[in-house]
């Protein structure tokens, strides 16, 4: 529970690191800027901040504590963004349910979490009614609506989210307290076992969005995110706080579009009609935008996006810029908050021909302000950045998690060393700029020697016919691991061996051994994505073995 901070009389104001201090220069800068919520609603930043103070009296009234926890299942809304700052501002802690766990996933993580009051969409009013009867610490129920008529339901609402704002004060004096106070929490799917709770403070979350402010105002010679942009996250706000962004919006006072449900038709035509100037998204998810129909009649070439949470294979990086895509890539992890690095596009870069600047724009970028990151080699020894030895990347910065909820073996083995130990591997160029090679736990032994799955991907995906791929190790009595492509043709003439004759390229070159060729290569419709738009790799495996 935070302790609150109550400062003698004439004695300095010790000014606590709290997520209240982020909406100080909406208002300011930026108060007729605002939010919108997909083509239905729109508000500036002064009415904003209005529903944020009624939204903490809302929560007040339905007997929210400081210390409680206060579970969200929506889409992507303003509503989300009036939670990711009036829950946590009055010292409650804000779980941001990801809706695409299986249901004993979902009923682990709220138990675990102790959610008591639970924000729910309509459109996930049969999900949580069937998990009602195994949630132990739930005592209330806010129904979020778009439409005009409030559906039937089973739970015991206490109301309906924009009724009861409209009756609650739009004043409120948002209380100091610890700045080490836990704001947020959400769970991040392991390979095996049940998903572990990730927890930030308030402290850590403000240094992270003014980190993220720096960083994406000096990514290449022009600001991705300022006053002047429009904003639209295409990472689920449940994830990670859509990277963090939305609080780095919120402060510089950008115009928000929040889309709803992701439907690939919707998002394009938000961004042709809205402007959207900046988004940030897996590519697996931009991948199904520029199969849109909406894509066909849209110039993209306002658009600047980020990606992350997967490797950006060169023929989708190569589409985007063709299409007039400003790319760059960032790279973190859930536990990091996530930012630890973003491309970085400097003069002599930025003077470069399109094809030179793409090896570039593909790799994780370069580590941001206060973030110290190396890579180790097996023995926890670190090792040089000559862009050729490869190890594990661990890190030090002032907004990673301090451990997992209730489990702290775990954090100590995420800790091991006092360093965060990511389970990426890596190279690390004399420049600065990180290669991701592969996760540790999907890098192919094949005959002695390591391959990594992202590069044979990268590879395969430069085939003009190749529309998208996943690469896998299987079990192999000869070689141990070979490696097993799935592939998505954008024609059916392509072949197994079309692409093994491509690869042969590379062999030749020496950029990759004859063993990297993959013996078995399947044309498929779809590849398996984890809950937040990754290839799922271990179901990949699991469904092949």
């Amino acid at each position: 529970m935070p302790t609150r901070l109550m400062p003698p009389a004439d004695e300095a104001y010790q000014f606590p690191l709290l997520i209240k201090q982020l909406l100080l220069s909406t208002q300011r800068y930026e108060g007729e800027n605002g939010i919108a919520y997909r083509d239905a609603l729109r508000f500036s930043y002064r009415e904003f901040n209005a529903r944020v103070c009624r939204l903490a009296n809302m929560l007040a009234e339905l007997g929210v504590q400081a210390g409680d926890t206060v579970a969200v299942m929506d889409w992507d809304s303003h509503r989300y963004l009036e939670c990711f700052f009036a829950v946590p501002m009055i010292g409650a802690v804000l779980h941001t349910v990801n809706i695409r766990l299986s249901h004993d996933q979902l009923v682990y993580t709220m138990n675990h979490a102790e959610d008591r009051l639970v924000l729910v969409h309509e459109d996930f009013l049969a999900l949580a009614e069937g998990l009602r009867e195994q949630l132990t610490t739930v005592d209330n129920w806010l129904l979020l609506c778009d439409g005009e008529q409030t559906p039937a339901t089973t739970l015991p609402i206490a109301g309906e989210y924009e009724a009861l704002l409209q009756q609650a004060d739009s004043r409120y004096d948002f209380p100091d307290f610890d700045e080490n106070s836990i704001a947020t929490t959400f769970y991040t799917s392991g390979t095996t076992g049940n998903p572990k709770g990730v927890f930030f403070s308030h402290r850590q979350l403000v240094l992270h969005t003014l980190n993220m402010i720096n960083a994406l105002t000096s990514v290449n010679g022009t600001p991705l995110l300022g006053n002047d942009s429009v904003y639209m996250p295409v990472t689920p706000m449940f994830h990670v706080h859509a990277w963090g962004i939305p609080y780095a919006a919120t402060m510089v006072g950008a115009q928000q579009i929040y889309p709803g449900r992701y439907e690939p038709d919707r998002l394009v035509r938000l961004i042709r009609d809205e402007g959207v100037s900046f988004s940030h998204c897996v590519p697996t998810i931009l991948q199904m935008m520029l199969h849109s129909e909406e894509a066909k009649k849209t110039d993209f070439s306002h658009w600047n996006l980020m990606l992350g949470g997967s490797a950006l294979p060169e023929g989708l990086a190569r589409t985007a810029l063709d299409l007039g895509i400003e790319v760059f890539c960032g790279y973190g992890m859930s536990e990091t908050c996530p930012l630890l690095s973003v491309t970085r596009l400097d003069r002599t870069t930025r003077a470069l021909d399109r094809d030179s600047q793409i090896p570039i724009r593909r790799k994780a970028g370069v580590p941001t302000n206060l973030v110290d990151l190396q890579i180790w080699g097996p023995d926890d020894q670190p090792l040089p950045h000559d862009g050729e030895i490869t190890g594990e990347i661990v890190v030090r910065a002032p907004w990673l998690t301090q451990s997992y909820f209730k489990e702290p073996e775990k954090g100590h083995e995420l800790w091991r060393g006092g360093w965060l130990h990511t389970g990426d591997v890596a190279v690390i160029h004399p420049d600065g700029f990180i290669e991701i090679r592969d996760r540790i736990k999907d890098m192919i032994k094949t005959g002695g020697e390591w391959l990594s799955s992202l590069e044979l991907e990268s590879l395969i995906s430069s085939h003009p016919d190749v529309d998208a791929v996943a690469v896998v190790g299987l079990p192999d009595e000869q070689w141990g691991e070979r490696p097993h492509a799935l592939v998505i043709p954008k024609n059916e003439q392509l072949s197994a061996d079309d692409i093994k004759l491509h690869l042969m390229k590379f062999v030749e070159t020496g950029h990759i051994n004859k063993w990297a060729i993959p013996a078995d290569i399947d044309f498929v419709d779809d590849i398996p994505k984890t809950s937040v738009g990754k290839i799922d790799k271990k179901r990949i495996r699991n469904q092949l073995s």
